[in-house]
């Protein structure tokens, strides 16, 4: 297992981390033995990073790896968030913030977290995020709630304006660094340079990047999703698999500091730990990139309408 540094001065963590959005549900319901099952199998192959959030299956993710932490807590760097409660429920008021802050430590038994992140903060206002949230995190850090705090989000306009508002140390991007996107090249290069490191989440993009293809409310557009199975089948006749070369694509990425797997099974686990040992085919690789090139609008929107006057 390869590591790295969150941050110049932040812990060591394993390039290759644990993201738990599956939990919520959208890929189908996970049984919680086998997924603390799963998480453990991750821990004992040297991942040492674990993201979470209280909207993840409303709790359900926060208290299996609660459950996988007993014994293990100063093994792993906990990474969990404010702000979005559940699939349906955004609050960055700061009383919410603090009491849902609460029932998360609770349910991950432990007194504080490594990593506290504002979440999907597009749909936030800019001015409840910058001159409120922001400075609370920072409060929160200070009390010894969490080591380092950040912010989430998919639209990079909006993860720059947090950015250059000050105060974060920490940045989670998702589904914006891949065979289909790397409009992240950038940000993260000028984010390190300034202290602040990236975790990128869903290297996958949601399942975009999957043999199976993606799920019936992604809300990629049509030339993207047919750009995907075209680089899905081109994979599959070369006996490779796409999420798994995505998956290398974005560990070469060498300007972030970690790169979140999903939690479904041992097998899948297991699959993405070899693969992130091994370099990715660069043929295949530059095959899959060219299918990609001309597709417009590499991404999608997001809620970030409370973000006024920001680039696309």
């Amino acid at each position: 297992m390869r590591y790295r540094t969150l941050g110049p001065d932040g812990p060591r963590v394993s390039a290759l981390g644990l993201g738990t959005t599956s939990l919520m549900g959208i890929f189908g319901k996970r049984d919680p033995d086998t997924v603390a099952d799963t998480l453990r199998r991750g821990l004992d192959l040297g991942i040492n990073l674990v993201d979470t959030a209280p909207s993840y299956g409303k709790g359900f993710a926060e208290t299996v790896l609660g459950e996988v932490l007993r014994g293990r807590r100063d093994e792993v760097v906990v990474s969990t968030k404010i702000g979005c409660w559940s699939p349906e429920e955004f609050d960055f008021s700061p009383g919410r913030i603090r009491s849902g802050l609460e029932d998360s430590l609770r349910r991950l038994g432990t007194d504080h977290v490594d990593v506290l992140l504002a979440h999907d903060i597009e749909y936030g206002g800019r001015d409840e995020i910058i001159g409120t949230v922001l400075p609370l995190l920072a409060s929160l850090k200070r009390e010894g709630k969490a080591r380092a705090v950040g912010v989430s989000g998919l639209p990079l306009p909006v993860l720059e304006s947090a950015v250059a508002a000050g105060g974060v140390d920490v940045v989670l991007s998702y589904c914006r660094y891949g065979p289909h996107d790397t409009a992240l090249e950038k940000p993260v290069a000028d984010w390190r340079a300034l202290g602040v490191a990236t975790l990128l989440g869903s290297p996958a993009a949601m399942g975009l990047l999957t043999q199976a293809g993606p799920p019936s409310w992604h809300p990629a557009p049509p030339a993207l999703r047919e750009a995907a199975a075209r680089a899905a089948a081109l994979c599959a006749d070369r006996g490779a698999d796409l999420a798994l070369l995505a998956l290398q694509f974005a560990l070469a990425q060498d300007d972030l500091a970690a790169v979140l797997t999903g939690t479904g099974d041992r097998e899948h686990l297991e699959a993405s730990v070899r693969a992130a040992a091994t370099a990715p085919d660069e043929e295949l690789l530059a095959d899959v990139l060219a299918l990609f090139a001309d597709v417009p609008g590499p991404s999608w929107p997001s809620d970030d309408g409370n973000w006024p006057d920001l680039p696309a």
